[in-house]
């Protein structure tokens, strides 16, 4: 019998052990954006492990968007994870335009429903007030990144609905086609878990932790004119804020 201070540490141990390493590296700033990793005989050397250990190991970091591979060439480090300022009022697809990305939506639902007492008392409205609802996939260069639900007073809503959904910002719709410039917006974060449902539209798995913001913007008045829950995936997308001290 092989004594426990000989055994061979499971595969598992083994992969969990490489992925690790190999992210602390890229996120202590060791590897650089670009800079190539080990190629899997490397790997496979250093760690005595076979190489569908190493290619678990690897593409787990491919699919948390940490690396990317060419053909013939390796995998190499990615850019930083998209990210989008929470401090700053912006539509998704008009901050991440900003910073080069692809971005489009599909549009689950759109249509008029009677507000829901939580929606109602956001909006400033008596509980069964027809209100807009759309519900949209946002999808950040090609993958899946949040599902936005959003509640919208159905003057203002009836004219959203009206416009292209699919590429363009309800924010930038609400200023620019209804003329309602918008003043403030008030934030809460959480964490949910996804149901079946979500996860299908994000592609995670079930019960994987959501990162979960609700949302409720302000005109210039102080008028609420837009009620949204968004459930965003935290493996291949940020948000960021930056504090200051008083």
């Amino acid at each position: 019998m092989t004594s426990l201070s000989t055994a061979r540490p499971p595969a598992t141990t083994l992969y969990s052990r490489i992925r690790e390493e190999l992210r602390e590296r890229i996120l202590s700033g060791a590897w650089q954006p670009h800079d190539r990793v080990p190629s899997e005989s490397t790997l496979m050397a250093k760690y005595g492990v076979s190489r569908i250990t190493v290619r678990q190991a690897l593409g787990d970091l491919e699919r948390a968007r940490m690396i990317f591979k060419v053909p013939g060439k390796g995998a190499f480090v990615a850019e930083n994870k998209p990210f989008q300022e929470l401090g700053r009022l912006q539509g998704f697809a008009e901050a991440m335009g900003a910073m080069g990305h692809e971005t489009f939506n599909r549009v689950l639902r759109r249509e008029t429903v009677p507000a829901s007492a939580t929606v109602a008392e956001r909006l400033r409205l008596a509980p069964g007030t027809p209100v807009t609802e759309v519900q949209r996939v946002r999808y950040l260069d090609r993958e899946p990144v949040s599902v936005d639900h959003t509640w919208l007073p159905q003057a203002l809503g009836d004219r959203v609905v009206r416009e292209d959904l699919a590429t363009r910002d309800i924010f930038l719709i609400l200023e620019n086609d209804c003329a309602t410039p918008l003043g403030h917006a008030d934030l809460a974060l959480g964490a949910r878990l996804a149901d079946e449902a979500l996860a299908a539209h994000l592609g995670v798995r079930t019960g994987a932790p959501v990162l979960h913001i609700e949302r409720l913007t302000h005109d210039r008045g102080g008028n609420p004119v837009d009620y949204e829950h968004l459930y965003c995936r935290s493996d291949s997308f940020q948000y960021r804020m930056r504090l200051q001290r008083r």
